[in-house]
C-alpha cells in the first residue's frame, strides 16, 4: 500500500504548492476525486529549480520502488556537446511542461494520486517524480522527430 499522510508545510511552500494545484487543475493534468476513491496516495512535494522558478510532484518514492526500469537511451550531456560543438546555428524548441504532455494508461491514474487540505487529486497526464517519465517523454520525442533525427537533428 502506497499511503502516505498529507503534511501541512510551511505558508511559503504551502501557498506555492496551492498554486500548482491550481494551475495543475486548470490544465487538465489533474482532477479532483472525492476520498471514497482513495487507495493509493502521496504527498504533494515541491521541487525548487536553480533559477527560483517550481515544479509539483508527488512523493513516488515507494512506487519507483517498485518500478521496473525503463532502460530507454537518454542521451548525455558529452555527447550533445560533441555533435553541437562546430554547429553554426543550434535552433531550439522547449516543450513546455513536456511531461505533462504525456498520457499514460487509465490504471496508472491510481498510483498516481496526491493529498492535501484542499482534497485528493489524481494525475491524468505524466507528472514529475515518475521513475521511467524522462525515458517514457524520450521514447515519444524520437518517435514524433524520426525523420528529423536522420537528418542529423538532436533531440535532447
Amino acid at each position: 500500500m502506497l499511503r502516505r499522510p498529507s503534511y501541512p508545510g510551511i505558508l511559503k511552500t504551502r501557498k506555492e504548492i496551492e498554486k500548482h494545484i491550481n494551475e495543475l487543475l486548470d490544465m487538465d493534468v489533474i482532477r479532483k476525486i472525492g476520498h471514497n476513491e482513495m487507495v493509493e496516495i502521496t504527498t504533494p512535494v515541491l521541487i525548487t529549480w536553480h533559477d527560483g522558478k517550481s515544479s509539483l510532484c508527488g512523493d513516488s518514492r515507494a512506487l519507483n520502488n517498485f518500478t521496473k526500469t525503463d532502460r530507454y537511451p537518454i542521451p548525455r550531456i558529452p555527447h550533445s556537446l560533441d555533435k553541437t560543438g562546430k554547429s553554426k546555428y543550434i535552433p531550439n524548441m522547449d516543450c513546455m511542461k513536456g511531461f505533462h504532455q504525456n498520457g499514460f494508461k487509465p490504471y496508472s491514474m491510481k498510483l498516481l494520486r496526491i493529498i492535501y487540505h484542499m482534497g485528493i487529486y489524481e494525475y491524468t497526464r505524466m507528472p514529475f517524480g515518475i521513475k521511467n517519465a524522462p525515458a517514457h517523454f524520450q521514447r515519444i520525442m524520437d518517435s514524433t522527430f524520426q525523420e528529423e533525427i536522420m537528418e542529423g537533428m538532436m533531440v535532447v
